[in-house]
């Protein structure tokens, strides 16, 4: 499902490969982060990439995964998460709206991998 289009978040790019980076950590580990919803909607676009990846199942997948995350994250990915939706051709992340923060009114929204 398309989720618009990149954002910049007013950071440079270095930066924001970090927080998409953080946050993918984060969903793969924990199976669902709560986070602001235009960070989920870039996110969602960012671990489905991932997922794609790592449903390769191959060395090449496994070295271009370890690039860019710690060894335990790509082995949860690929060896738990990946055969998971190894039926399914995309759309591995769901975005559930949760309302406002309290604090800066910023709409937040929940974010987990589909069943």
């Amino acid at each position: 499902m398309r989720r618009g289009t990149k954002r910049k978040f007013g950071t440079k790019k270095r930066l924001r490969e970090a927080l998409y980076k953080s946050l993918a950590t984060a969903l793969i580990d924990h199976g669902k982060i709560k986070t602001t919803l235009a960070k989920a909607k870039s996110l969602s676009s960012f671990a489905d990439k991932l997922v794609t990846t790592a449903k390769k199942q191959d060395l090449a997948a496994r070295r271009e995964l370890s690039k860019t995350f710690h060894p335990k994250i790509v082995k949860k990915l690929i060896d738990e998460i990946a055969p998971r939706f190894s039926e399914r051709k995309g759309g591995y992340t769901r975005i559930i709206r949760l309302g406002q923060r309290k604090s800066d009114a910023a709409q937040m929204s929940l974010i987990e991998f589909t069943a």
